[in-house]
């Protein structure tokens, strides 16, 4: 229940905090130019979107044809359409946020973090988290008619 109250907390203070810098930017550079950096964020963000997007479904399709898994491609694409998300929600932390998942090397890096750490396949389910010495069934078997 510990980690649900964390999300909770920093879902419930980001809008606080992305007001408060723009209202700040707001404050330095002027109300114009803040809308025009919120609004160009978000169309570059809506062309990288475009952009990563076709990239990582092409590799994936490779992947496809080659006969191998796109673990990665399908690990990438939920981080692509996170980091677009982010990067159309008015602000500068989402901001930044979104361009990190959208930064290919960064993407590969989460990715790889996500598949070497914490995605197990386990009896043909997936499961969070790695897998514990006592899931681990060794044995022989024969099969008699």
């Amino acid at each position: 229940m510990k980690g649900f109250q964390s999300i909770f907390l920093i879902v419930l203070l980001i809008p606080f905090i992305e007001i408060y810098l723009l209202l700040k930017v707001g404050g330095i550079i002027g109300a114009f130019p803040t809308i025009f950096l919120v609004v160009f964020t978000a169309v570059l963000g809506t062309w990288l979107l475009r952009q990563q997007g076709f990239a990582t479904f092409q590799r994936l399709q490779a992947s496809l044809a080659q006969g191998t898994i796109p673990a990665y491609e399908m690990i990438e694409g939920p981080i692509i359409l996170v980091g677009g998300a982010l990067l159309l929600t008015p602000g500068f932390i989402t901001d930044i946020l979104g361009f990190a998942c959208l930064i290919p090397q960064l993407r590969s890096k989460i990715a790889q973090y996500i598949i070497e750490n914490h995605l197990v396949q386990t009896g043909g389910h997936f499961q969070w988290g790695k897998p514990k010495e006592k899931d681990v069934l060794e044995g022989e078997f024969r099969k008699e008619d």
